[in-house]
């Protein structure tokens, strides 16, 4: 009977313990305005230099903003879904703009978008090195690319580990 008693209360620990996440995602929500910031920052810095620069620097520029729309695109991802697969559901019902796949994003597809991401991110810092290969060394493009390539394979193994070890609908 102790021993019964003595592993319900184990197992509730465990299981409330996954509430000390909660702080976590809801901080990330302080990243998200501190990306919000540099992406203000960011815009500002790329209008006001637009008309004495080059074409290859507005480029930069903006391929500069879409690199933190995805970062903010991965954060969310990352705090809806970590949240709603390790600590809670959130409580949407009834929220005509809440996103299409909030609620249905178990964490493999987690894994796979948060992986598809850094790919996106990757390439996007890859083209920016391309674009200013007057000031990239061959050292940093090299690195860049051997990066990418990695992340790109990575994402290939956990797509097709995944795929092998679904469970067949039905």
């Amino acid at each position: 009977m102790t021993h019964n008693l003595a592993e319900r209360v184990i197992q509730h620990i465990v299981f409330a313990s996954r509430w000390l996440l909660a702080p976590i995602y809801a901080g990330m929500s302080v990243g998200l305005l501190v990306l919000l910031v540099k992406f203000g920052q960011r815009t500002f810095e790329l209008v006001s230099h637009a008309l004495g620069t080059t074409g290859d620097n507005i480029i930069v520029g903006i391929l500069g903003l879409i690199d933190l729309a995805l970062m903010g695109g991965l954060l969310v991802i990352v705090m809806f879904a970590g949240y709603e697969n390790f600590v809670s559901k959130l409580d949407a019902e009834g929220i005509d703009d809440k996103p299409s796949w909030m609620g249905e994003v178990n964490f493999s597809e987690l894994k796979l978008k948060l992986m598809a991401s850094i790919i996106a991110i990757s390439a996007i810092r890859l083209l920016e090195n391309f674009m200013n290969l007057a000031v990239t060394s061959d050292r940093d493009l090299g690195w860049g690319i051997g990066l990418h390539i990695t992340f790109v394979f990575s994402g290939l193994l956990l797509a097709v580990m995944d795929r092998l070890t679904a469970k067949p609908r039905g």
